[in-house]
Order: structure tokens, then sequence, then C-alpha cells
């Protein structure tokens, strides 16, 4: 089965917003760097819903998509978990530690792709 990256960011987001994930962006870094195809960042209210957020999209991607997380970051501490696809890095983070380090604004301009996730 072969899913492109813009399918493993979409699907993530989707399972991010059944957790009810807040401020869900999906940012397009395939012509800003060769790192990955995608950033998908949101963020959860306390640690516990970051641990959800997680869970649910490593077991949504696993069944959709096929595909483990290559490594998950920052489990231990919960303010800012790092699932990495290849290419797509999925970052959930609580909403202090969201502002703190602002990569929406460090790819500002980087385009962001509607989700549709009325």
């Amino acid at each position: 089965m072969s899913v492109t990256s813009l399918e493993i960011a979409k699907v993530a987001a989707l399972a991010a917003d059944s957790k009810k994930a807040a401020d869900i962006v999906l940012l397009d870094l395939s012509s800003k760097t060769d790192v990955c195809d995608y950033f998908l960042i949101c963020n959860g209210e306390n640690s516990r819903q970051v641990d959800a957020i997680v869970d649910e999209v490593r077991a949504k991607v696993s069944a959709n998509c096929g595909i483990s997380p290559i490594s998950c970051e920052g489990r231990e501490g919960l303010s800012w978990v790092l699932l990495d696809y290849g290419s797509v890095v999925v970052h959930v983070f609580k909403p202090e530690t969201r502002d703190y380090y602002r990569l929406e604004r460090l790819w500002g301009d980087a385009p962001r792709i509607d989700l549709d996730l009325a």
C-alpha cells in the first residue's frame, strides 16, 4: 500500500481532531527543506489530552496508511511530543510550549494546507 505524504498528514490531522486537538495547522515544507514534506502542528490542553492525541495519531496512521513513526520524542514530559513519519512530522504541544517555540512563525513563509476539519 503506497500513500502520499499529504495523505499521511491528513489522516494524522483527522485523528488529532477526533481527540479534540486545538489549533490544528498543516504546513507544506516541501519547497523549504529536505528534512520532511509536512509539519502537522496541534495542541492538547493538558498532558492526558496530549497523550491521547499521540495515541490516536499513531493508531489511525498505522491502520489507514500502514506505517509506524520512525521515532517518537518527548513522550516522558508530554509538553511537546514529536512523531516522525519521515515525510511528515507531527508536533503535539501543550499550549504554553507551543507559544514558546512558535513553529508556525519559524516556518511562516510555508504554505498552509486547508484541512477542512469543520
